[in-house]
C-alpha cells in the first residue's frame, strides 16, 4: 500500500459514536472488497458512505450531498469496484473538476479494484497525451477524467463512451463553477441513456439541479450536510484591516501560528508575489495554481501533505475535493466572491473529526460577503487583532 493509500479517509473518527452500529460488512459489499477496506484499518462507514453505498449497489441513480472531507469518493468508488469486472471494456466514467481530484480518485480505484483486476486510466490536462492514448488503447475498465481533456480525446477519436454503464459526476457544483457545464452536457450525450448515474456535491445550485433533472432517472437523494452547510469543528476568525496592511498581517499571522496552513489568494500573479514575500521572511511555502505544470502541482501537494512545507499558497483550484489530511489553519488573504466558496475553503480544515481555524483577512469593502457568510453559518466571525497591525474599526450601525 502506498503512502497515498494510507491517507485515504474512509471514516471520520468523530462520527464513530453515531455510526458505530454500522459496519462496512452491513452494506452489501463482497468479502474481497471488505478485505481491502480492513487492510487500511477501517470498519465503520461515514454517513454518506453508509447511506449511499447500498443505493449505488442496487443500481439506482443517486445524488449525494455531503460536506468536504466526509468520504464522498469512497461512497462511489467502492460500488464501482464491486460491480465492475475486468475485461469487458470501458464501462465506468468518472468526471472530476480538477486534475488533483482525478488523480486522487484513481488512487482509490487502484486500491479497491485490485480484487477484480480493474484497470483505470486518468485523463487530465497539463500532461502529455501520449501515455493517455496508450492507456486507452489497452482497453481500460474505468476512465477518470477532467471534462476538457476527455473532450479532446473524444474529438480525436481516441475514446468511445457508447458502452458506459456507470457514470459519476464528482464535485458537480465546482465543475460547473469552472465553466464545464456545456462540455459536460456534450459528454453525457455521448453515453448510453441506459446507465446508472451518480452525482456527488457539497451544494445544490440551479446548474446542478438542472443537470440532475435532465440526466438522472428518479434519483435517490442522500443529504448528510450539517445545519448551515459549514463543516463542524471550525473556529471562524476575522481580521479587519486597511488594504495596505493585508500582506503584513499575513506574514505576522504565519509567524505566530506554526501549524499546517493553506492560504487562499484570488489571482495567480498575487499568489506568486506572496510566495516571494513569505520566502523573504523565512516562511518557505509551496504554491499551487493553474499556471503551474502538473508536475509542479503534484510536487507542491506532496510536500505540503508530507510536512516538507507547512504552508501552501493556492488559488481556488485547491478549495474543493483535495484530500490533504491534517490542515490546521485556512487563511483567506482574499475573501471569496460567494458563500459557497467560503464553505468549501473552510472544508479543507477540521477533517476526519479534527478541529481547525479559518482566518479571513478582510477590509471594509468585504462587509457584504462577511454578512452573508455569518448569516449562512448562523454565527458571527470572531473579530481578532494581531500585534503590530492596526485594526480597522467597524462603525456600529443604527437600527
Amino acid at each position: 500500500m502506498t503512502e497515498h493509500d494510507q491517507n485515504i479517509p474512509l471514516k471520520p473518527k468523530a462520527e464513530l459514536s453515531q455510526q458505530e452500529s454500522i459496519l462496512f460488512s452491513d452494506l452489501g459489499l463482497s468479502k474481497s472488497i471488505l478485505e481491502s477496506i480492513q487492510q487500511i484499518g477501517f470498519t465503520h462507514p461515514s454517513p454518506i458512505q453508509a447511506k449511499s453505498i447500498p443505493i449505488a449497489l442496487s443500481g439506482k441513480d443517486l445524488i449525494g450531498l455531503a460536506q468536504t472531507g466526509s468520504g464522498k469518493t469512497a461512497a462511489f468508488v467502492l460500488p464501482l469496484a464491486e460491480k465492475l469486472m475486468h475485461g469487458q471494456g470501458l464501462r465506468g466514467l468518472i468526471l472530476c473538476p480538477t486534475r488533483e481530484i482525478a488523480l486522487q480518485t484513481k488512487a482509490f480505484l487502484d486500491l479497491f479494484g485490485k480484487s477484480h483486476d480493474l484497470t483505470t486510466v486518468c485523463i487530465i490536462g497539463g500532461v502529455p497525451m501520449g501515455p493517455q492514448v496508450k492507456g486507452l488503447k489497452n482497453n481500460p475498465d474505468i476512465v477518470v477524467a477532467t471534462p476538457g481533456r476527455l473532450y479532446d480525446h473524444m474529438e480525436r477519436k481516441n475514446i468511445s463512451l457508447n458502452k458506459i454503464e456507470y457514470l459519476v459526476l464528482d464535485e458537480a457544483d465546482h465543475m460547473f463553477d469552472l465553466g464545464f457545464l456545456p462540455m459536460v452536457e456534450k459528454i453525457l450525450r455521448k453515453t448510453p441513456k441506459e446507465r446508472q448515474s451518480m452525482m456527488f456535491s457539497a451544494t445544490l445550485p440551479p446548474s446542478v439541479q438542472g443537470l440532475m433533472q435532465m440526466h438522472l432517472k428518479d434519483p435517490q437523494k442522500v443529504d448528510v450536510l450539517p445545519t448551515g452547510n459549514a463543516a463542524v469543528g471550525i473556529e471562524h476568525r476575522l481580521y479587519l484591516v486597511d488594504w495596505k496592511d493585508k500582506r503584513n498581517l499575513l506574514v505576522k499571522l504565519l509567524q505566530k501560528e506554526s501549524g499546517s496552513t493553506l492560504v487562499f489568494i484570488e489571482t495567480k500573479a498575487e499568489a506568486d508575489f506572496i510566495f516571494k514575500i513569505l520566502s523573504n521572511n523565512d516562511l518557505p511555502a509551496a504554491i499551487l495554481h493553474s499556471n503551474r505544470t502538473q508536475h509542479q502541482r503534484s510536487k507542491a501537494l506532496s510536500h505540503f501533505k508530507d510536512g516538507k512545507q507547512r504552508i501552501l499558497i493556492a488559488t481556488d483550484i485547491a478549495s474543493r475535493g483535495i484530500d490533504v489530511p491534517g490542515i490546521e489553519h485556512v487563511i483567506n488573504l482574499d475573501m471569496p466572491d460567494n458563500v459557497e466558496d467560503y464553505i468549501h475553503r473552510a472544508g479543507r480544515t477540521a477533517r476526519a473529526g479534527k478541529s481547525g481555524i479559518v482566518s479571513s483577512i478582510a477590509t471594509f469593502r468585504d462587509y457584504g460577503i462577511i454578512k452573508k457568510i455569518e448569516k449562512h453559518i448562523s454565527q458571527s466571525l470572531e473579530r481578532c487583532e494581531i500585534e503590530g497591525v492596526k485594526p480597522y474599526k467597524e462603525l456600529k450601525r443604527r437600527r
